[in-house]
């Protein structure tokens, strides 16, 4: 019977691949369903001491010239004491030590390398208070952690992940920074960062007797600290990971409810809300299959504790870790289902992932404003080592092309209907496993233009003949339009399939360096055409590879 079975599927499955039945989407530019809001404009990274190196430089300037919407960057270590070298899951900034005394002695020098970085650029910081200082540490000893890929998160334990032994002093020391942020970039800079305490503090970030309750502790001195230096500064928590919606509803309840710990008071301010949603890739029958629903699980069940409190509904929400999986820093020669980050699995579940979210901000009726995608680039690390990161050695990945595109995207977003197979509220409780692809759009438009990402994505990462689709417009407000379209997949916009067929060479010549970084940046798929609009529709139609991306441009 089971033989019966597994027969019946495959035949199914050849004959649904024979049919070929067109993917349909219609998009109305007549019928605009919210703002095109760049909830995509928002990065992170562990590592503070790459920003400034010639790499990271290079990377953030590319990113803020994604679109004219502000880029923000979340990074860890910005309080952690050390010599400033980076390494992986490591950085330091040495802000804080004391005299023989015990007074305090303030050193802005990493930490303005690295804010200048971001200001310079016009990107706006989304500044962790984290981690402590070795001279604030309940529990200095060890302090500095040793980690390699193969730990994964298990070895980052030490000093730096404690609470305050003087919060009087470490109260002082977020002030202090603060000020000097003010002094330095002005209040109207200032005004427009965020502010947030910690990272992950109800997992392996954070060492404590009750990590809630000390949490809570450190979020009221350190929500005081920062408003007492600019009373208008936005702050907010807790950057939970995992599916921990419990902890961040009583985060809230704290916030609303519970005695402050500085001032005696009820209540606690708070200007955002924040918590982590990761995927979950493994290997199936030897390739990689991803696990979309476990980040979207979390997204959803956040998201509905928040819409759940009057007061929280309508607060600014960022998911501050949004991500296939948790570890960026490992490679895919310790973590082979980390393979799929090279190429365009990870462009195509990046294209597919983000308008989910938002159908879940819609949802809930929330206020989802940023998805911080954690990666950023290893510097002087292997090419192509498959790390979680939108560029090697100052090349970009596939994946960089994807926020290319969303770059692009303006005004509002537009309805998209058709015969497609998954949804938001599917993909969470399924993913995207079935015979079918998940072939979708998401549109936006404004006065001078129509933006359609279109993606063709499945968990499965295996290769099949690409799926046909069949595109209308309608309502095109114009007699004629200028179409580009561009696309990433196997032969376009794709330094790692070059790299591949140049041999994979870890000494690339210069050369090759000038090629690859060619083959990095976004590529059309056909030159830009004047199409006249018959009857206000264009009708567009491609054969869309799997885990390929398409974005078609009308200019009018």
């Amino acid at each position: 019977m089971r033989t019966q079975l597994i027969l019946v599927l495959v035949v199914f499955r050849l004959f649904c691949s024979a049919q070929k039945v067109p993917v349909k989407l219609d998009v109305d530019f007549n019928k605009p369903i919210g703002e095109m809001r760049p909830i995509w404009s928002w990065f992170g990274y562990d590592e503070p001491n790459y920003t400034y190196m010639k790499d990271g430089k290079k990377l953030l300037s590319e990113l803020a010239a994604l679109s004219p919407a502000p880029v923000y960057v979340r990074t860890h270590h910005l309080m952690t004491s050390g010599d400033g070298i980076p390494a992986l899951k490591w950085g330091s900034t040495n802000i804080y030590t004391e005299d023989k005394d015990g007074n305090a002695i303030y050193n802005w020098t990493i930490i303005d390398s690295i804010f200048d970085t971001y200001v310079q650029r016009k990107i706006r910081p989304l500044a962790q208070i984290g981690f402590m200082p070795e001279a604030l540490s309940q529990n200095p000893t060890p302090y500095k952690h040793s980690w390699s890929p193969a730990d994964k998160t298990k070895s980052i334990a030490g000093g730096w992940m404690y609470p305050p032994k003087d919060y009087q002093k470490w109260s002082e020391l977020i002030f202090q920074w603060v000020n000097h942020c003010l002094n330095r970039y002005g209040k109207a800079e200032v005004e427009t960062w965020y502010w947030e305490l910690w990272n992950e503090p109800n997992g392996g970030y954070f060492k404590a007797n009750d990590k809630f309750k000390e949490y809570c502790k450190m979020y009221d001195y350190a929500t005081e600290a920062v408003k007492r230096a600019l009373p208008s500064a936005r702050m907010g928590g807790p950057h939970t990971t995992g599916d921990a919606h419990l902890f961040v509803k009583n985060f809230i309840v704290h916030c609303l409810k519970d005695t402050n710990a500085v001032t005696g008071k009820v209540g606690t301010p708070l200007d955002f809300l924040a918590f982590h949603a990761k995927g979950s890739p493994r290997i199936v029958d030897g390739h990689v299959q991803m696990g979309m629903l476990n980040q979207l699980q979390h997204v959803n069940n956040h998201l509905k504790v928040i819409a759940s409190f009057p007061e929280t509904k309508n607060l600014p929400v960022i998911i501050g870790e949004s991500d296939p999986e948790g570890c960026a820093a490992c490679g895919m020669h310790t973590h082979p289902q980390n393979a799929y980050r090279n190429g365009t699995m990870y462009s195509s579940y990046t294209a597919a992932s983000i308008p989910r979210i938002i159908d879940f901000n819609d949802y809930y009726g929330t206020n989802v404003i940023g998805a911080v995608n954690w990666s950023f680039e290893f510097e002087n690390q292997p090419w192509f080592y498959g790390y979680r990161d939108m560029a090697t050695n100052g090349v970009d990945k596939p994946v960089l092309n994807v926020f290319r595109m969303l770059g692009m995207m303006r005004g509002n977003r537009l309805q998209v209907a058709g015969n497609t197979t998954y949804n938001f509220l599917g993909i969470r409780d399924s993913s995207v496993r079935g015979v079918y692809t998940d072939a979708n759009a998401m549109a936006s438009g404004d006065k001078n233009n129509i933006g359609i990402l279109l993606w063709n994505y499945h968990d499965d990462d295996i290769i099949d003949d690409g799926s046909p689709v069949e595109l209308k417009i309608k309502n095109i407000p114009a007699k004629k339009v200028i179409l580009t379209h561009y696309r990433i997949d196997a032969n376009h916009s794709n330094s790692y399939e070059l790299w591949k067929s140049m041999g994979s060479p870890q000494l690339p010549t210069p050369k090759q360096i000038a090629d690859l970084e060619k083959a990095g940046k976004l590529e059309m798929l056909e030159k830009p055409k004047a199409v006249v609009v018959q009857n206000n529709v264009i009708e567009v139609k491609m054969i869309l590879p799997r885990q390929a991306v398409s974005f078609i441009k009308l200019d009018f």
